[in-house]
């Protein structure tokens, strides 16, 4: 189909789509749709709520990031990641100690029309709503998600807590000094306090609309950012601009620019105008990659995915280097790169079948059994059946992208020994009568249950019991994460994006005070790694932190706590006519702004 028509199509189905799901404004209108440029992103989940205090996951974060304003968020196209300010005015004043940050808003910004406000109309945002924000992440009531960013750092944050979170009450350390000017305090050095700012968990949200909607608001955000939700289901969110946001042209060379490698991106075009450049963006929530390939391939539904395993073949001439097939570089765009993150599984030690045990012979029987259970691991062969086999396997828990990373660490953790497996098992006296019933939590879904059937493949041939694995699915990821967050799973098995790019992100994954429902899924807990991670905690990058990171990583290979590593590389592709360089890791939902769409079908639709 010529890409006119493809356009004529969309603007079609979105006006008809806009129609049956209301809204204010043009975007409620199926007359006026057809002037719009609309985007349509999809993702492989969807959130299970809107509301930044609960923002744990990608999906959670691409919306927050887009409803939202945050402190600072990171360069479009700046690779390294590189931070900058977003809401504030620019970086802060930071005390020669290091534990007094003064932060500056910016002016004028204002938050969507809303029935929440009096009149229906956004008020300014103002630095008391930045505090009121973080302290959500400090109340119960709230179900919070991210207190494991700032617990323990801010003056009189975790006292604020415990007295009952009431919000009437200043806290020492978190003060807005006058409408446009924060100062935080903190207990000690937190080199990473800025990137914090960047994330979901950060998001600035008025208090009128938390106490106006209640539990509802956590599917009715209510922010500055550059669109604003009107409409939102499990199986699709729809914005339109914020027709408030602040003008800021873009400086592409100032946003990390490099046309050697980023031309064809055409993102040029965006040069020295104001975002948000679309009127619409829809973002598709498919779980199954075969539907979200249909969709993508099909033209006139979503324009971006992450190439689907299965079309792999399909789709590449070489997979080193990733190139694609003629038919297919002249219809999309795309782009590899290894994941900023990565895919483990842990142990849940808080569960006496595979974790700690008080007697210290059934503790280092239970310790044996996971040392068994890794060198069962098939990390190559994982690699092969779901990751192109382009994925980047290493041990440990520090990922290859960040520096802190060491390429000359042993690999022995990941390759697979049966014959060692089978010897460790009988030196614990595991036998199938004793093994413990060994539980696998995952999202229903035919991939889901591949990884199952093959992880119990591996284990039976080390002598595990095939009856005795067990397959637990829950509906949603949500779930899933809820599950993980109260301690329910003795086997947890999860992919990590990184907050941040610094491996104490990764590093606090098994920092005890962490435990569940903090970010500790393995509860584990171990003094020697809790005290080297509270003396690199405040410290900035250096030989030394390095050091002191390489070896809290080789302790947590040693306890056998986790089966990791594995980077994925990722493969994204959009619709040449979408001007953008997709992303959805650090960057994340952050890109969603700077989207844009050339306008020559537009023109040739109107004129056809």
């Amino acid at each position: 189909m010529h890409s006119r028509h493809i356009f004529r199509v969309l603007l079609v189905v979105v006006a008809l789509q806009t129609a049956a799901c209301g809204g204010d404004g043009p975007a409620g209108s199926s007359e006026s749709i057809a002037g719009l440029k609309v985007y349509r992103h999809a993702m492989d989940q969807a959130p299970s709520t809107l509301d930044p205090v609960q923002a744990s996951n990608i999906y959670a974060n691409h919306v927050a990031l887009n409803a939202y304003d945050t402190l600072f968020s990171y360069k479009y196209l700046a690779r390294p990641y590189t931070l900058k300010p977003n809401l504030a005015a620019g970086f802060p004043e930071i005390s020669e100690d290091e534990l007094t940050y003064t932060i500056r808003i910016k002016q004028g910004v204002r938050f969507v029309d809303d029935p929440a406000f009096p009149d229906g109309k956004g008020r300014e945002l103002v630095a008391s709503d930045f505090v009121y924000s973080i302290k959500r992440q400090f109340d119960p009531a709230q179900l919070p998600n991210g207190t494991w960013l700032w617990i323990g750092r801010i003056v009189g944050l975790d006292a604020w807590k415990e007295a009952g979170s009431d919000y009437s009450v200043e806290v020492e350390g978190l003060r807005a000094l006058d409408d446009y000017t924060i100062r935080i305090e903190l207990k000690r050095p937190y080199p990473q306090l800025l990137d914090t700012f960047a994330q979901g968990y950060s998001a600035i949200v008025p208090r009128e609309a938390v106490e106006y909607y209640g539990k509802e608001f956590a599917s009715h955000p209510v922010g500055s950012g550059p669109f604003k939700v009107i409409s939102y289901d499990t199986a699709k969110i729809v914005f339109e601009r914020n027709k408030y946001y602040r003008q800021e042209p873009v400086d592409i060379w100032y946003e990390g620019y490099d046309p050697e490698t980023q031309a064809y991106t055409g993102v040029e075009a965006i040069d020295g105008r104001s975002p948000p450049f679309i009127d619409r963006l829809e973002i598709d929530f498919i779980g199954e990659d075969a539907a979200r390939w249909n969709s993508f391939t099909k033209g006139n539904e979503v324009q971006f995915t992450v190439l689907p395993n299965e079309q792999v073949d399909q789709v590449l001439s070489s997979k080193h280097p990733v190139t694609f097939k003629p038919e297919y570089a002249e219809k999309y765009n795309g782009y590899d790169v290894v994941e900023a993150g990565f895919v483990f599984n842990a142990f849940n030690m808080d569960h006496p079948e595979f974790g700690y045990r008080d007697d210290p012979v059934e503790d280092h029987r239970n310790k044996l059994l996971r040392c068994a259970l890794i060198k069962a691991w098939d990390w190559q062969a994982r690699n092969e059946s779901f990751y192109f086999g382009l994925a980047k396997i290493y041990p440990g828990i520090i990922p290859p992208v960040v520096p802190e990373y060491d390429p000359d660490l042993s690999r022995d953790s990941v390759i697979r020994d049966v014959a060692e497996s089978k010897r460790l098992l009988a030196e614990g006296g595991w036998t199938k009568e004793n093994l413990p019933e060994f539980v696998y939590g995952s999202t229903s879904g035919i991939k889901t249950r591949l990884f199952f059937e093959q992880i119990r493949s591996w284990f039976k041939e080390v002598g595990y019991p095939p009856e005795k694995m067990k397959h637990k699915q829950y509906a949603t990821f949500g779930d899933l994460s809820k599950a993980w967050r109260n301690s329910e799973l003795p086997y947890v098995a999860k992919a990590w994006g990184l907050d941040y790019p610094d491996a104490e992100n990764t590093l606090q994954l098994f920092y005890g005070p962490n435990g569940t429902p903090g970010s500790n899924d393995a509860n584990y807990k171990n003094p020697q790694y809790d005290a080297l991670y509270e003396q690199s905690a405040v410290m900035r990058s250096s030989p030394e932190r390095t050091r002191i990171y390489r070896k809290m990583n080789r302790l947590v290979i040693d306890d056998c706590v986790a089966q990791t590593g594995l980077s994925r590389t990722r493969i994204f592709m959009w619709h040449k006519n979408v001007i953008a360089l997709p992303d959805r890791q650090i960057v994340g939902g952050f890109f969603l702004k700077y989207v844009d769409l050339k306008t020559d079908d537009a023109d040739q639709a109107q004129v056809n």
